[in-house]
């Protein structure tokens, strides 16, 4: 019939732009060209990172230390925000204040301390000095402690009916992390402010670990490690350990032939330093050679008694095994919250590597055993300037520093240190 068009017709009298359309190939995705593109931007953002980490280290230890500190945060950022989604869609809306309240009130309890030790000479010595904030940085750890305090009473009176449960379980939750991210970068920027080789050599040795057992896994790996983390093989684990071990000797013995890696921060002036300004300091013991007796069995084989080394490679040998047995256990921890919470990663702050969380679940809990390791076996606790001012300020009235700078001055006199007209002239001043 003339008034009906056939399918033909009508396909034929289509307009080209649809017939195009119909005619154009699905686009298939080349899953070979896409694992392609992820790993060249994993390999970009890896020497991002590496090349910043290294400009951050050469600028000093005051701009490392800002490091560290940023980068709690972030990861704060990322586990709060995967374990309190609930609360954004519950009408909870000062859940998140109260977290971020807490964090800044234990930054402020916890590195309280070193901002006494390593800022008061510079205040008293600063036109822009008051008592206020003198007052305040003395008595920071009580401040603190009311902040916080502050916080819970806020955290009871925002109890809800309904969500009770929910609220408690975010406030163990927020706790949980401030312990386990907070609290141990409280341990590494202490690691930092005891010499750069502190905070280096147990990160250097967890991301080597790191390294060497993707290497080995994918080379050698035929046993799967533990349920949690399929990809991890005992295979892998080994080899890593190996690699680790043998990694902590080069990397110290590059190391710790620089003052600037060696030395500790002891005073205000000490944190302007970088890798260019140039630094000394009378070394710790670890880092001078000793003389050790070889045992009576060996020593007939190689055919020497004595042998003379630097006692931080041992130390280096210990760290690298914490490095490869215990450290490892941080990314499974890690690897079991994001199947609980069934997340892939922990964020996307860095492109082709996820989160911060991500690269970061083993470096806090190598960053707190360091702290205490060198507490116990290598701190040698000198009395510094830094600490004897902060003891005698925090301590002591104004008029018994009086007594005190008088006293000091008799002495000075008596040692022949001042002359005689110039004690006189401090008597009268300070009477």
């Amino acid at each position: 019939m003339a008034g009906r068009k056939t399918s033909k017709e009508t396909k034929e009298s289509a307009s080209p732009s649809t017939a195009a359309a119909e005619e154009k190939p699905t686009i298939v995705v080349n899953e070979k060209e896409r694992k392609k593109q992820a790993f060249i931007v994993r390999t970009i953002w890896t020497l991002v990172m590496i090349f910043g980490m290294f400009f951050i280290i050469c600028a000093g230890h005051f701009w490392t230390i800002m490091l560290v500190l940023v980068l709690q945060v972030l990861v704060f950022k990322e586990l709060i925000s995967i374990t309190s989604e609930r609360a954004k869609n519950q009408d909870l809306k000062y859940t998140g204040y109260l977290n971020w309240y807490l964090l800044i009130t234990t930054i402020a309890y916890l590195e309280g301390k070193s901002l006494i030790t390593y800022t008061i000479d510079f205040l008293i010595d600063s036109n822009y000095f008051s008592v206020l904030a003198m007052k305040f940085i003395i008595h920071q750890k009580f401040v603190s402690y009311c902040s916080y305090v502050f916080a819970f009473v806020f955290f009871v009176s925002t109890l809800k009916k309904g969500y009770l449960k929910f609220q408690f379980a975010q406030l163990c939750i927020t706790h949980m992390i401030l312990l386990l991210v907070i609290f141990q970068g409280h341990c590494i920027v202490n690691n930092i402010l005891h010499g750069m080789i502190w905070f280096l050599l147990p990160v250097g040795l967890v991301i080597t670990n790191d390294i060497f057992a993707y290497i080995c896994g994918i080379t050698f790996g035929r046993t799967q490690l533990i349920s949690i983390s399929p990809k991890k093989t005992v295979e892998g684990f080994i080899g890593a350990w190996i690699c680790t071990t043998f990694a902590s000797v080069v990397l110290t013995y590059y190391l710790c032939n620089y003052n600037y890696f060696i030395c500790p921060i002891e005073n205000y002036n000490d944190l302007q330093v970088n890798c260019l300004t140039g630094v000394s300091c009378e070394p710790n013991p670890v880092f001078i050679h000793q003389i050790y007796k070889i045992p009576a069995d060996v020593a007939k084989i190689i055919g020497k008694e004595y042998v003379q080394i630097k006692p931080i490679y041992l130390h280096a040998t210990i760290l690298s095994l914490f490095a490869s047995l215990i450290a490892p256990f941080g990314g499974f921890f890690a690897s079991g919250l994001k199947r609980a919470f069934k997340i892939k990663d922990f964020g996307d702050t860095i492109p082709g590597h996820g989160g911060v969380t991500d690269r970061m679940d083993c470096q806090f809990l190598m960053g707190s055993f360091s702290y205490l390791y060198y507490e116990t076996f290598i701190s040698t606790h000198h009395l510094n300037i830094g600490n004897l001012l902060q003891t005698i300020v925090i301590n002591l009235s104004g008029p018994d520093i009086l007594i005190l700078v008088k006293s000091l001055h008799t002495y000075l006199f008596k040692i022949g240190m001042i002359s005689e007209d110039v004690y006189g002239q401090l008597v009268e001043l300070l009477n």
